[in-house]
């Protein structure tokens, strides 16, 4: 069994608000579960308005699956342009 897990911090320059923050990370969860079927979370920073880390974790038996998957959703959020991506870590257990 394997656990792939991509950390995103990310910069939302636009927002203004927590209100505006929680709805483009809302966007964000919803498109990558669907188009993924990973698991997301926010990590840190839920009372800042511009900056948050994400979580997004998937389990499979075979290595390559995890990465392969992992990659995809890492390259899916560095195609967005609502948010600035500044630090992101693979981790595989």
């Amino acid at each position: 069994m394997i656990i792939g897990v991509l950390i995103v911090e990310i910069i939302i320059h636009s927002s203004t608000s927590l209100k505006e923050k929680r709805f483009v990370l809302k966007s964000i969860k919803d498109r990558v579960k669907k188009k993924f079927n990973v698991s997301v979370a926010e990590l840190f920073y839920q009372e800042k308005w511009q900056r948050s880390r994400l979580g997004f974790a998937t389990i499979s038996n075979q290595h390559s699956h995890v990465e392969q998957s992992m990659q995809h959703v890492f390259e899916y959020l560095d195609r967005e342009d609502t948010f600035e991506i500044i630090s992101y870590e693979f981790k595989y257990f």
